[in-house]
């Protein structure tokens, strides 16, 4: 096995020169070749398709020369931003520059490969080598690296931006990605079959290859003075969403627009029932396919067994390799998709409600080849995906005919034709811990409590507290207000709380004692401070206050991004209140974590904001002090222990 080649001394060392490879896949992440990152799975799988495939990754963002590194690709860039949207990975919630990138080498941020094909400062020595909009940026300089080469976009940043988008950075609606950095195609979702069909067109009919109708993409065309009548009658197979036009403004009639195309964008996230989506752009339009069907278990099982490294590429061994790495390299991919449908995440709109697992007797497999490595310890870090114990649909209809368009599958309250399943999961979790050189086998990922609650056999939790747990498990209520939960699309706060009382009561059937950590998501749409008072007083009563506090972060394609743009409920067109205001945000963040003696200050203003004053004092119930310290002479974060 070897590293796909990603610098000069790879081509030299494959017999290979620039130019001769058949595709570069250009990414804002170092390499690394493992199967937790999308860059490395589609690499394989063109490598295995017989492409001859380059990864150009961290290019010096303001050097061409660098994006000429491995020469002119025979048929075509593919361009990513990365694991994460490039603005994501830079900023945090209240729009600071990040101090870190766990993607890129070592702990510099900085760093990227120069046109020599070293590591080091860029060009313009940035203080971070991933430039903003890194999909526009590097289909740019692709461009002006190779003129008249196909460009193909993908990955988070350009599936969650397909089109016309709310851009928390500019406080503004963004056009389709697509027409920004004008790219030939777009693939959204998990890519696999996309690029391999791409790729066949591109191969068989060259630079002027169709690359239209393929389910999974998007691509534009021109128009004209195409009316909506006309293009009805063109497209007579899609649904017409909003005229950008119409979207792009600030006032209200705007943001009705917005979330009429949100609506019907979210309606059409699903296999089985999507439908086209034309978005008209003036002159031009955006043609959005179906989205891709789900993966075969079979073709699962052999996208995860082909020939990864598992490590990062060896430039980086001087810098310390890829922080982003170790967190997954002894763990194991489970599923992908989830039917739980928060509102937060933009999961619906990337990988879907379908699940699809892989085979208990392919993860195995992997769980032995893991064991065989050097460094392996015998422990495995995590069995999971979006949500680690879905491993199977929530009912036999979604199977057949897709997910519902009018419910959701198990908030505000479970589906009657919801089918609680862990049977293969705890197979598998079985039978990794019977594996020779494995000590312990962790489930880390997120578990939707809920969805365990629900199952009668009561086998899953308590497998999961005896053997499954390192010290503490990592839970997501999000929130305590019943209110705010159901905007959030999940269960109410009893749900939560019966987990709580149950996961204490098996530990202490089991001698263990294990923390329950869990999330909580500040200023979420319908949040006020009230409704943080709240959540602040159940910390108080628990004995709980994290470590963190989450912010909410309006990011590309979720439904609680639309509703903070628009102040409604784009499913049903209900007002939303929103902390938009900095200074609101920062006292709802404030009221998570009320004992932090900096926070002292702002939680006073927030309860006297609301004639909360019964919580000022030095009582025990008190949140804070009248002159703004924190009432608990305990001033540390502290965790609850059960």
């Amino acid at each position: 096995m070897a590293f796909l080649p990603a610098n000069r001394a790879d081509l030299t060392n494959a017999g290979l020169k620039p130019g001769d490879l058949d595709v570069v896949i250009v990414t804002g992440d170092a390499y690394v070749d493992h199967s937790s990152f999308g860059v490395a799975i589609l690499g394989r799988l063109l490598e295995a398709e017989g492409y001859r495939t380059g990864i150009l990754a961290r290019p010096d963002p303001d050097d061409v020369e660098a994006f000429r590194l491995l020469g002119r690709p025979r048929l075509a860039f593919l361009v990513t931003a990365g694991a994460v949207d490039s603005m994501v990975s830079s900023y945090t919630a209240n729009k600071k520059p990040r101090s870190e990138d766990d993607y890129a080498p070592g702990d510099d941020k900085s760093l990227c490969l120069r046109r020599d094909g070293s590591i080091g400062k860029g060009t313009e020595s940035r203080a971070n080598a991933r430039p903003d909009r890194a999909v526009i940026h590097y289909t740019t300089m692709c461009r002006q690296a190779y003129k008249g080469l196909r460009i193909v976009i993908g990955g988070i940043e350009a599936s969650l931006r397909r089109h016309a988008h709310y851009d928390y950075w500019s406080d503004k609606v963004r056009k389709s990605i697509l027409l920004d950095s004008k790219a030939d195609v777009l693939v959204y979702g998990m890519g696999e079959t996309q690029i391999i069909e791409i790729m066949r067109r591109l191969k068989a009919e060259g630079e002027n290859a169709d690359l239209t109708g393929i389910r999974g993409t998007a691509w534009a065309k021109f128009v004209g003075s195409s009316t909506a009548a006309s293009l009805a009658e063109e497209f007579t197979d899609a649904l017409l969403l909003p005229d950008f036009a119409t979207m792009a403004g600030a006032d209200s009639a705007a943001k009705l627009n917005f979330q009429t195309s949100f609506l019907l964008q979210y309606n059409n996230t699903d296999p089985y029932s999507a439908k086209r989506l034309i978005e008209p752009y003036g002159d031009r339009v955006v043609v959005q396919e179906a989205p891709a069907l789900p993966l075969a278990r079979r073709v699962l099982d052999a996208i995860y067994a082909l020939p990864y490294e598992r490590q990062a590429h060896p430039m980086y061994e001087v810098f310390g390799g890829v922080p982003a790495l170790a967190e997954v390299k002894f763990s194991l991919l489970s599923s992908r998709g989830c039917f739980g449908a928060c509102s937060f995440c933009a999961l619906s709109f990337h990988q879907g409600r379908q699940v699809n697992s892989r085979s208990v007797e392919a993860i195995v497999d992997e769980a032995r080849i893991l064991t065989r490595m050097g460094d392996f310890k015998g422990y495995i870090h995590d069995v999971g995906g979006p949500t680690a114990n879905f491993r199977v649909s929530a009912c036999k209809k979604m199977d057949k005919k897709g997910a519902c368009l009018d419910r959701r599958c198990l908030a505000p309250e479970p589906c009657s034709a919801l089918e609680v399943d862990h049977g293969e999961y705890l197979r598998l979790l079985r039978e990794l811990r019977a594996l020779p050189g494995v000590k312990k086998v962790f489930v880390r990922s997120g578990v939707r409590f809920d969805y365990a609650m629900l199952d009668k056999s009561d086998e899953f939790l308590r497998e999961l507290v005896e053997h499954h747990i390192s010290g503490q498990l990592k839970v997501a209520p999000e929130h305590v207000s019943d209110k705010v939960l159901a905007l959030m699309g999940k269960p109410p706060r009893h749900s939560y709380d019966e987990f709580a009382t149950r996961y204490a009561s098996l530990n202490r059937e089991k001698g263990l004692k294990q923390y329950l950590v869990p999330y909580f998501i500040s200023a979420h749409p319908g949040s006020g401070l009230k409704e943080a008072i709240e959540l602040a007083e159940y910390l108080r009563d628990t004995g709980f206050i994290p470590e963190q506090a989450q912010d909410f972060y309006p990011t590309p394609g979720t439904l609680a991004t639309a509703m903070y743009w628009c102040e409604a409920n784009p499913l049903d067109g209900k007002p939303v209140y929103v902390a938009k205001g900095a200074h609101e945000r920062a006292m709802q963040r404030a009221l998570l974590q009320y004992s932090a003696p900096s926070n002292a200050d702002l939680v006073l203003e927030a309860l006297i904001a609301v004639g909360r004053s019964d919580l000022i004092g030095k009582a025990e119930h008190c949140l804070v002090r009248p002159g703004g310290r924190s009432a608990n002479r305990g001033t540390g974060l502290s965790r609850r222990r059960n």
